[in-house]
């Protein structure tokens, strides 16, 4: 039903039902996505927090953070151009950033570590992840990590856990829209931002290396 559902709205014929409905259906970019809302805010206000327009920065397979004028330097590298998992950078940063990225890393520990080691002293980590979401393999999906898990994590990585700042964010109703078959655009007059704790859809940390 779902399929015949997506034909008939993809068909001319059907152009004007599209409009209607399509808003509710079809997936956008990531800013856009439901999913995502009260993690951008508060990603963005710990980075405030830490200037980072003084900053050297790389994003790790990635570019929702390259924006003229935030950082003083600003730098993506892709996979497979660069593999996280393989062996750190020889060039230090002030700031490296994962979106979305260890959930589909096979080793996130090794990746961990070597995201330490390219971190200057005092440098910062940030990394967002879901963990109330469907599979989404691309190319693999490996792992889920609460707030107290991904803490660990990081501690283990190197990070001092009394220099980590990790939260969450979900409800019921955006858990079960994003177990459909596409990413559901956020709209303002429809979609509740209210955080049940217990129903967490994306867990975020921002971690510091010791000077």
């Amino acid at each position: 039903m779902a399929r015949y559902f997506e034909r008939t709205l993809l068909s001319p014929r059907w152009a004007w039902l599209k409009r209607i409905v399509g808003p509710f259906y079809f997936s956008g970019d990531p800013p856009n996505q439901w999913l995502r809302q009260v993690m951008n805010v508060e990603t963005e206000k710990l980075l405030a927090k830490i200037h980072p327009g003084e900053r050297k920065v790389l994003e790790i397979s990635g570019h929702f953070w390259d924006r003229p004028g935030l950082f003083r330097d600003y730098l993506s590298l892709d996979y497979p151009e660069y593999n996280v998992c393989e062996g750190p950078l020889s060039e230090k940063f002030d700031l490296i950033i994962a979106e979305q990225v260890f959930e589909h890393l096979p080793w996130p520990y090794r990746a961990g570590k070597n995201v330490y080691e390219m971190l200057n002293p005092g440098g910062y980590f940030l990394i967002t992840t879901p963990f109330l979401l469907k599979i989404h393999e691309f190319p693999i999906d490996c792992s889920r990590w609460t707030v107290t898990g991904l803490k660990h994590l990081l501690a283990e990585c190197g990070f001092p856990m009394d220099d980590i700042v990790a939260d969450s964010w979900g409800n019921r109703s955006v858990v079960k829209a994003n177990f459909g078959r596409r990413w559901v655009i956020y709209k303002k007059w429809l979609h509740s931002l209210a955080n049940e704790e217990d129903y967490p859809i994306v867990v975020w940390a921002l971690a510091r290396k010791p000077l």
